[in-house]
Order: structure tokens, then C-alpha cells, then sequence
């Protein structure tokens, strides 16, 4: 899989970050784990392999596509 640098709202390197899958474009996100029991307990149809990151609306309005 090769990633193309998408955009960040971070100042320090640090996360949030988008990514593009270049082969299929499909997107990847880095950010902090959502880790509150409580949070998680709302969420549905879960999948063993997936977890869950908290992304600011700020970088997706400003970085997502729009297509």
C-alpha cells in the first residue's frame, strides 16, 4: 500500500493526520485512540480487527475530499 500525505492540524508532527491509499483512494487517519469504556459502549457492529480514532471536523473540513 503507498500513502500520500493528505494534510494535519497538528503543530507538532504529532496527530491528527489524512492519508490517501493511492491504489484505491481510500482514506487513513491517525489520531488519538478512543479508549473510554463509556464511548466505546455506544458504538455497534464491531469488528474484532477495528478501532476507533478521534478526529477534529476542523481537518476533515479542511483536508477531506470533496467528491
Amino acid at each position: 500500500m503507498k500513502l500520500r500525505f493528505i494534510g494535519t492540524t497538528s503543530e507538532h508532527g504529532n496527530c491528527p493526520t489524512l492519508y490517501e491509499v493511492e491504489e484505491t483512494g481510500d482514506i487513513v487517519v491517525q489520531g488519538d485512540k478512543l479508549t473510554n469504556p463509556e464511548d466505546l459502549a455506544q458504538l455497534r457492529d464491531v469488528g474484532e480487527h477495528e478501532t476507533f480514532v478521534v478526529i477534529p471536523r476542523e481537518l476533515l473540513t479542511r483536508f477531506a475530499p470533496k467528491e
